[in-house]
């Protein structure tokens, strides 16, 4: 049985894949285009610890500057229990796990669409072009 690998514009398979390079848990991607949302798409995953969500944070805006894409603002970075990075069309939010049960953001936005990434490294062929 194949599993249907989702198709994502840039920069999301871009930051996804930064995140699963740090490891991060629980990678999922929130389609916010039919609820009428400030942006697009949240990209939400989680560290084990602050130390991994700013490496994870890290990796996001290295994978970025890559690409020429770079966020308009990150906020949380010092304290890391929630990171949030705002690339426009899409908010990438890292958490520590016990900050992300606590707020349960894919509740707070339940009309959305939510997309499990697969821990399969196949973030590369996510891209809209490839």
């Amino acid at each position: 049985m194949t599993t249907r690998v989702p198709v994502f514009p840039e920069p999301i398979p871009q930051i996804i894949g930064a995140m699963e390079d740090r490891k991060a848990i629980d990678v999922a991607v929130l389609d916010l285009r039919a609820s009428g949302a400030f942006t697009d798409y949240f990209v939400v995953g989680s560290g084990r610890s602050t130390r991994q969500v700013q490496a994870i944070v890290d990796a996001v805006g290295e994978r970025l500057r890559s690409i020429d894409a770079r966020p308009s603002h990150v906020e949380g970075y010092a304290n890391a229990q929630w990171v949030l990075i705002d690339c426009f069309d899409v908010i990438v939010h890292v958490f520590t796990c016990e900050t992300r049960e606590l707020y349960d953001l894919e509740r707070l936005w339940g009309s959305a669409t939510r997309i499990e990434i697969p821990t399969d490294g196949a973030a590369s062929d996510r891209s809209a072009g490839g």
